[in-house]
């Protein structure tokens, strides 16, 4: 079994593969201003095992939404869990990779990411979703911010090789409006996002894990490498987080010539 095939074992029964929370999706989704009785046509790109998916479809009950996972046992487990609370019929998974959707050009009026946008980098992700989003559209994404102005030397150097764009909130908003949109709010994930929703309930399954992989070297640098990442955060939660954007796609008027 390879680390991909580890990776996805270790997530696979996590209701999040990433910080996140239920009242925190249902904030940004007011930040967005759409009405949330009207028949919205939603994508969840990057959307796991669908945490998201599934409070995004109980606060839409008119809305359609894709799925979008580039991991097949994901969205299987996606439709299990749309299947036992009633909703299958409105979300539709599609196993695909983020930085190469088949979706239609201004198709949907929410595009929606918690967690995910990193795997193709926030800038190049917002810019390259936008024309999916018809005129006015909202896109929301998580994205890894930091919280601070100054930051210990060492946790800077980590994130700098780990993950370059990492920036502060009004770095991520420059970014926003560069790439034709206008920031409708932003707010940093508490740590009970990290901790409770998604750290915890992982660390609770590094036993089982390691005994279905008969303690093999691989899958205990998996857990190992969690274990580093965890108490990275630990160590250092009031100098980074998770930042949620919400943001309107800019619809400019078309001219054919300039007044006098």
């Amino acid at each position: 079994m390879d680390s991909l095939d580890l990776l996805i074992d270790l997530h696979l029964s996590n209701p999040h593969q990433g910080p996140g929370g239920d009242a925190q999706t249902e904030l940004a989704l007011r930040l967005t201003g759409l009405d949330p009785a009207a028949p919205l046509t939603v994508a969840d790109i990057g959307c796991g095992t669908g945490a998201a998916t599934l409070a995004l479809a109980r606060l839409l009950p008119r809305a359609h939404i894709t799925a979008v996972d580039v991991l097949v046992p994901f969205l299987k487990r996606l439709q299990q869990r749309c299947e036992a609370v009633g909703v299958a019929g409105r979300v539709a998974p599609l196993q695909a990779s983020m930085s190469a959707l088949p979706l239609a050009d201004a198709q949907f009026d929410l595009l929606w990411s918690e967690g995910a946008i990193y795997h193709m980098g926030f800038e190049n992700g917002v810019k390259s979703w936008q024309r999916f989003l018809k005129p006015g559209g909202v896109l929301v994404a998580s994205e890894l911010t930091w919280t601070t102005d100054t930051r210990p030397p060492e946790l800077q150097a980590f994130w700098d090789a780990a993950y370059p764009e990492v920036a502060t909130a009004a770095d991520k908003i420059r970014v926003l409006e560069r790439h034709g949109y206008s920031p409708l709010g932003h707010f940093v994930l508490s740590e009970t996002c990290w901790r409770d929703a998604y750290y915890r309930p992982l660390q609770a399954g590094f036993n089982d894990f390691l005994s279905r992989h008969g303690h093999s070297e691989a899958a205990r640098a998996v857990v190992a490498e969690h274990e580093q990442e965890i108490a990275l955060y630990e160590a250092n939660s009031m100098y980074f987080g998770y930042g949620v954007y919400v943001a309107r796609r800019i619809t400019f008027p078309q001219t054919s010539h300039l007044s006098p």
